[in-house]
């Protein structure tokens, strides 16, 4: 199987994690104009299980290093399986509570609020788990996101101030989400060798096999999780499974792209976690939260019609992120 073998590489992928994650809610925003993100995320789930099959069998099963998927995944112990499995479960809950606040809030409110928290929380669990980099300059860096996420979360109750429902709410589920997004990595990582991918310990896993376990767990979970919002909508009408099977073949295959590429970057950010460390991997890859506020400030327009103190605290919130960012980057020095 392919496997990172230094520092450097590990931080290339970890940089291109960031941008997949923080990217693939694109995806999202142009198929919600005619269709509802709780039929989006079907599709989306289903990209994700798509992707994590195709790179089991192409990079996890070539190369001399490592054990290939179908034997790893034969090898595999309960304990791991189940670990990687409650990992995808976690996630798809927390997944699908951001999709909830991006449809109200926006992606440059639910991105910097729920996935900030969930890299602040992330990467103390991390840390916590594995300690890799210096901890003077991850802590660091978590402060300043901290100060990112305060600035984002001012400036967009400023502009919904004529309306606190939709503010309060979006915030809410922003929060929730994060609180359960810094939880599943650790999971998939404990299922793993993180010391070791070339000669990983009997019963554990190798990223391409974790990868695929988790995939499963999301897309089986997801038949609950869904299925609850799609009848009990956290705003708008209840929607049907006849909607989503009337969805036009394009809108669908816009979902699966977003799928594809959030497993894309999942996939490069476990295969960077054996050099970079877990901490530092989940980290950088949360620092999506950076990318999506972009998306969502300048390609999308969300804060168009903010005051000049609004823009003043999105620029304090984006120098925060990169100063933070780059202060977890360089802890692993």
């Amino acid at each position: 199987m392919f496997i990172v073998n230094n520092y450097s590489t590990a931080i290339l992928f970890c940089i291109l994690t960031m941008l997949c994650w923080g990217s693939w809610a694109n995806t999202q925003k142009l198929a919600g104009k005619t269709w509802r993100f709780e039929l989006f995320y079907w599709d989306y789930v289903i990209g994700i299980l798509v992707f994590s099959v195709i790179s089991a069998f192409t990079l996890g099963s070539t190369g001399t290093q490592g054990r290939p998927f179908l034997e790893d995944l034969q090898q595999a112990g309960q304990t791991n399986i189940i670990s990687a499995f409650l990992g995808g479960v976690i996630f798809n809950a927390a997944n699908i509570l951001l999709s909830a606040a991006i449809a109200i809030a926006g992606m440059a409110v639910a991105f910097p609020v729920g996935i900030g928290l969930a890299l602040i929380l992330g990467v103390l669990l991390n840390y916590y788990a594995a300690q890799k980099g210096d901890p003077r300059f991850i802590f660091t860096g978590v402060a300043l996101v901290t100060l990112a996420i305060i600035f984002n979360a001012i400036a967009y109750k400023k502009v919904n101030s004529g309306n606190t429902k939709v503010s309060f709410r979006g915030i809410l589920l922003s929060l929730v989400a994060g609180l359960l997004m810094s939880f599943f990595y650790r999971f998939i990582a404990a299922s793993m060798d993180i010391e070791n991918f070339e000669h990983p310990l009997a019963g554990k896993m190798t990223p391409y096999t974790a990868v695929f376990v988790f995939s499963i767990g999301i897309f089986l979970s997801n038949f609950i999780f869904n299925s609850i919002l799609i009848k009990k909508p956290f705003a708008g009408d209840p929607t049907s499974y006849s909607a989503y099977f009337g969805g036009k073949l394009r809108t669908h295959l816009t979902g699966v792209l977003g799928g594809l590429i959030w497993g894309l970057g999942n996939s490069l950010n476990l295969i960077a976690a054996g050099k970079a460390g877990p901490a530092i991997s989940y980290g950088l890859g949360q620092g999506a939260t950076l990318v999506a506020a972009l998306w969502g400030v300048f390609i999308w327009k969300e804060f168009k019609h903010a005051a000049k103190p609004v823009n003043k605290l999105l620029v304090w919130m984006f120098i925060c992120f990169i100063a933070g960012l780059g202060l977890i980057i360089y802890s692993g020095k």
